[in-house]
């Protein structure tokens, strides 16, 4: 009996529900923030297959993560696409609204903002490098309105002091004239806790600094939606 009420739902199309549970017009009634995940990725969807509704095959898509939404980001379109039901056209509109979103998110960017705090530069790479499932260490070059000229990724893989030399993230400093630099990188545990290894790379590097006379401001570790800046925790 559970199987077959299952099954009812999981083919109900979307004209069959009632007006104010169709999320195009519930969108349109009350706005897109109202949606439930599984009503907006319907929406992308648009049509369902001649087994499954829109709405169930959204519901598909989203337990191919362990952890819905957050793990959407990281699907390759193809792995959507492999879904029964979804094919490579709906697997394309899913990834690209992806994508757009992630771009909305890091626009910021483009208008080249000062950087007056740790949480300033949090603001703008935390999104992308929290998702990241290996460590990048990654340079901003500043200039003296602590307006970004450049972003170099100079390590990714496991980061130790031999990789990040001073000379992979000085050499663009000296090339764009940069006033200074602030290190980031990632713990793809989510823990943004500082190793022994992480204050020694920074103590190298703010020396090397000193002696090009290029600043080092800071060093964020980027965590599961966390962060901790060296600076202000004093270490460097």
């Amino acid at each position: 009996m559970e199987q077959k009420e299952q099954k009812s739902r999981a083919t109900v199309r979307i004209k069959e529900l009632p007006e104010e549970e169709r999320p195009r017009e519930k969108l349109l009634q009350r706005g897109v923030r109202f949606l439930r995940t599984e009503e907006l990725l319907t929406i992308l969807i648009g049509t369902g297959s001649r087994e499954l509704s829109a709405a169930a095959l959204a519901g598909n898509v989203l337990s191919l993560g362990r952890d819905g939404l957050y793990e959407l980001a990281d699907l390759a379109p193809e792995e959507m696409a492999a879904l029964p039901g979804i094919g490579k056209a709906k697997a394309c509109r899913i990834a690209a609204a992806v994508e757009l979103g992630r771009r909305i998110a890091s626009s910021s960017r483009e208008v080249q903002p000062s950087l007056c705090s740790s949480g300033d530069v949090a603001k703008l790479f935390m999104e992308e490098m929290r998702r990241m499932k290996k460590e990048v260490f990654r340079v901003l070059y500043l200039n003296t309105k602590n307006q970004i000229l450049s972003v170099e990724d100079v390590s990714v893989g496991i980061i130790n002091s031999s990789i990040v030399h001073p000379r992979e993230v000085f050499r663009p400093a000296v090339k764009k004239s940069a006033y200074a630099v602030i290190l980031l990188h990632n713990h793809p545990s989510g823990n943004p806790e500082p190793s022994r290894n992480d204050l020694e790379i920074t103590a190298r590097l703010v020396e090397s600094g000193r002696i090009l006379g290029i600043e080092v401001l800071d060093h964020l570790i980027i965590g599961d939606g966390i962060f901790v800046s060296l600076k202000d925790r004093s270490l460097m």
